[in-house]
């Protein structure tokens, strides 16, 4: 019997070796689902942990993308927050299906609200069309807490790589 429990000890040692690392993945800011159809609408939703223990999530800065810019953008209403929409001018003009675009969505922040401890906020997005002959589309999102710690989630992900420290999240 003893050798079964000296086994199941190190099964148990071993999946703690081999889990503990993937955990801090579990709770960046992601974008559900990950994938929509190029040339069409979508509807997305950014989801947000609170990964602290001493403070709470107050405000959600996600960026647009302004070398495919999106010429839709809408947002759903997270009760006890409030939500800004910034347009902006683009580097440069892109033509779409509707004309030249020169402007677009460039910002979406919410704030007012909180996501405490062991709670995560999922922020509704109605977006397109999504371009064609892209392979994904890039959201660097900030995440302040009452702290006022700012965590910037802008890092790219390596074709084929590592996941980064703190990932963007991307729309295949």
């Amino acid at each position: 019997m003893s050798f079964f429990r000296r086994a199941a000890t190190v099964l148990a040692a071993t999946t703690v070796v081999v889990a503990a690392p993937a955990l801090p993945a579990l709770a960046h800011v992601t974008i559900n689902p990950g994938t929509a159809e190029a040339g069409g609408f979508t509807k997305v939703a950014f989801r947000v942990p609170n990964e602290r223990d001493d403070a709470k999530t107050t405000k959600v800065e996600v960026s647009f993308p302004t070398d495919h810019p999106l010429a839709f953008v809408s947002v759903k209403p997270v009760p006890g927050w409030t939500v800004k929409v910034t347009e902006g001018k683009l580097p440069k003009p892109v033509t779409t299906e509707f004309g030249e675009l020169t402007e677009a969505v460039t910002t979406v922040v919410w704030s007012g609200g909180e996501i405490g401890q062991g709670e995560f906020q999922e922020f509704e997005v109605s977006m397109g069309r999504l371009p064609e002959g892209v392979g994904q589309l890039v959201f660097p999102t900030r995440q302040t807490y009452s702290g006022g710690e700012v965590v910037s989630w802008s890092d790219v992900p390596a074709a084929g790589g590592a996941e980064p420290e703190h990932p963007a999240p991307v729309l295949r």
